[in-house]
């Protein structure tokens, strides 16, 4: 059993677009190898800014061979496809064939075999197939050659139970061959060296100042932060993130400690960490009180001669000047309060057919008036207040230049003007909740304006017939949905859909038939509800089997009811009526389809025949009154229960009467007792929705 290693050696990758390619490679070389029949005992993908490696251990020498057996026509078949098949398989006679009995008759069969090649070999083949199907967000060609690539490609390490494998990889015009030899850090090791087989090659590469694994390289950068942070007595700020995306940019990981100027740190701690985590990939430290200190880590590939002092102070000019401009946008955003821009608003193109971001906040305060009555403790001036106030913050030069902010710096800015804190908070609130694990605000002001912005949103595309259609999304539409939702949802806001809706589309510039398009958003909705509610394991059917009945639009309330569905059905006595239930419609399905009429008049009490025929009638009786009454009062399990007790006198119906009798009144009647089952469970759910 034998080894095989492949590098390949490249300009740096993204940090993004690493480990997919890393698994790419790995899967694409251990296909390659099942392909041609190659067995092997394990693999490992390692990647670095600047390599892609799979290692592969225990692959036979040589390839099995490989024994194929073709059956031909029937020996008394015409001669020309006995000709056809003997020119198919390359031979001349019937004689240079295998004659079998089968029990369809004497066939002819051809037995060939082929012999197994050696693997090195075939492993020049396999690795430019691998390499050619990884697949890149974006790739590019150098010099005059039309092979892509992430980035140009320096060399090609390919040994084979440690031998090299002859060949190249060919570019189209020019070609890179396999070799022996790699090249280790960029600037600590540049000289290339010769590798003998995997442990060899990890040896080398430690030496070279290469961390091949790209979780070790994240250990080392924790580690290292923690040096840091007890030394200056602080606290690193957790961040896997970007410890992730810092692996992926060096080779040799080494963290360093910088120093923020003093004058930055009134600005809001949300501007520093955006200035210096997203945009510099900086590391932040907190003080025993949680504030941010001042003080940086910035992890780099090389610490140079001076132990990195010159990277640090280099790194901090960069930072000084990223938050002058920082600092400046704060201290001159404020000399004018959030209100005086609102003109500017208009400025602003929210979509072509929906008006400036200015039209679109008036049609919030519309939608904001209908939901404020779902809330008693808003009062509609400050409804409107946070409405008018939530989208200015674009237009200021913060956000203009840290567009990851808006929202916060309203709520600061509104805080610098004196509005009051529900107000701010609503600012800063009502983009969230952004995605499943983002956070859903709970102060009413902010679920009040998170739900008029996404409701004003969907209403307006809906309104213009520019809805998501497959996988494409381009609003994001199915966010601001299920957003909504989870505002609702998680608020337990009784809120009626259709009304708001309504509402939404009123407001909106765009004629439309208001009442369709509603209905038609409505069920967007649920559809919405059952991607949420799938992921937390409720049944979709269950949904579907409330919203069939078609007057449910408050969230809240169906959820409730999909809630006491589903402990009815998994109980035994809602599984017994199911099935019962499933019988009886059936039945009627037949029946109704042949005499072309439905069975939902009255019962006829008076020609009962039967005991259970009686005990069915007053069964269904008293459960469309128990159900009624639960209804009324919101009781669903109640309710669930009164449909409960009808599996004994269903079962008892079905065990002692035949219903389709000769005596076509009798038959007649017992079919308007099976209408009036179905009936009845309607008043809870559509038990046609439910899975079988």
């Amino acid at each position: 059993m034998s080894e095989l290693l492949l590098e390949i050696l490249c300009e740096e990758i993204p940090s993004r677009m690493q480990n997919k390619a890393s698994l790419d490679l790995q899967r694409a070389v251990c296909q390659s190898l099942e392909d041609k029949g190659l067995d092997f005992m394990n693999s490992q993908a390692f990647v670095t800014p600047r390599r892609l490696t799979v290692a592969v251990n225990g692959i036979p020498e040589i390839q099995p061979d490989v024994r194929e057996e073709r059956r031909g026509p029937r020996v008394d078949a015409p001669k020309s496809a006995i000709d056809g098949f003997l020119g198919s398989v390359g031979l001349q006679s019937t004689s240079e064939c295998e004659q079998r009995e089968t029990d369809k008759g004497i066939f002819l069969f051809v037995v060939s075999e082929k012999k197994g090649q050696q693997t090195i070999d075939i492993i020049p083949e396999l690795v430019i197939s691998a390499i050619s199907n990884v697949t890149w967000p974006k790739s590019m060609r150098w010099g005059k050659n039309l092979f892509r690539w992430v980035r140009p490609i320096q060399s090609i390490l390919l040994l084979f139970n440690g031998h090299l494998v002859k060949g190249a990889l060919d570019l189209q015009n020019d070609k890179i061959p396999f070799g022996s030899f790699t090249k280790g850090h960029r600037f600590m090791a540049p000289a290339p060296f010769e590798v003998k087989d995997f442990d060899d090659y990890c040896t080398k590469m430690g030496e070279a100042f290469v961390v091949l694994d790209p979780d070790k390289r994240k250990d080392k950068i924790k580690k290292d932060l923690l040096v840091l942070a007890k030394e200056a007595n602080l606290h690193v700020r957790a961040d896997d993130q970007l410890v992730s995306e810092v692996a992926g940019l060096v080779e040799w990981p080494t963290s360093l400690l910088g120093n923020i100027d003093p004058e930055f740190m009134e600005l809001p701690p949300e501007v520093l960490s955006t200035a210096i985590r997203t945009h510099l990939k900086y590391f932040l430290f907190e003080e025993a009180s949680g504030d941010l200190a001042p003080h940086f880590a910035t992890v780099v590939n090389n610490v140079g001669k001076d132990l990195g002092r010159s990277i640090i102070s280099g790194n901090e000019r960069v930072l000084r000047a990223r938050l002058a401009d920082a600092k400046f946008f704060w201290d001159n955003d404020r000399k004018t309060t959030l209100a005086s821009r609102l003109p500017k608003l208009s400025e602003i193109t929210f979509h072509e057919k929906l008006g400036s971001l200015a039209d679109k906040v008036e049609r919030m305060k519309r939608v904001a008036v209908v939901l404020a009555k779902n809330f008693k403790s808003i009062e509609i001036k400050d409804a409107q207040s946070a409405v008018r106030l939530c989208k200015i913050d674009l237009v200021t030069e913060m956000v203009g230049e840290f567009p990851e902010l808006q929202g916060l710096m309203g709520k600061y800015y509104a805080l610098n003007d004196g509005e009051n804190k529900q107000i701010t908070a609503a600012i800063a609130d009502h983009y969230h909740p952004q995605g499943r694990s983002d956070n859903c605000p709970s102060a009413p002001i902010s679920v009040l304006v998170g739900l008029a912005d996404r409701l004003d949103t969907l209403a307006g595309f809906w309104a213009t017939n520019e809805k998501p259609t497959g996988s494409k999304d381009p609003y994001a539409l199915r966010r601001a949905a299920l957003g909504a939702i989870r505002l609702i949802v998680e608020n337990k806001l009784r809120i009626s859909l259709n009304t708001v809706f309504g509402e939404a589309l009123k407001a909106q510039t765009v004629v439309c038939d208001i009442d369709v398009v509603a209905q038609d958003l409505l069920s967007f909705f649920i559809d919405r509800l059952k991607v949420h509610l799938r992921e937390k394991g409720v049944r979709h059917d269950l949904i579907a089997a409330i919203f069939a009945l078609g007057c449910e639009d408050d969230l809240v309330r169906l959820l409730a009811r999909v809630d006491a569905l589903d402990l009815f059905v998994n109980s035994d006595d809602g599984a017994n009526l199911l099935v019962a239930y499933n019988r009886a419609t059936n039945i009627l399905r037949i029946e109704e389809k042949r005499d072309g009429v439905e069975f939902d008049t009255d019962i006829e009490e008076a020609i009962f025949e039967k005991k259970a025929e009686k005990e069915l009638c007053v069964a269904l009786d008293q459960a469309r009154e128990n159900s009624r009454a639960a209804l009324i009062d919101e009781d669903y399990v109640a309710a669930m229960q009164a449909m409960a007790a009808l599996r004994t006198p269903v079962d008892h119906f079905f065990n002692t009467v035949k219903v389709n009798t000769d005596d076509m009144t009798l038959r007649n009647n017992r079919l308007k007792l099976l209408s009036g089952i179905r009936q009845t469970t309607r008043a809870v759910a559509d038990f046609n929705q439910i899975g079988r």
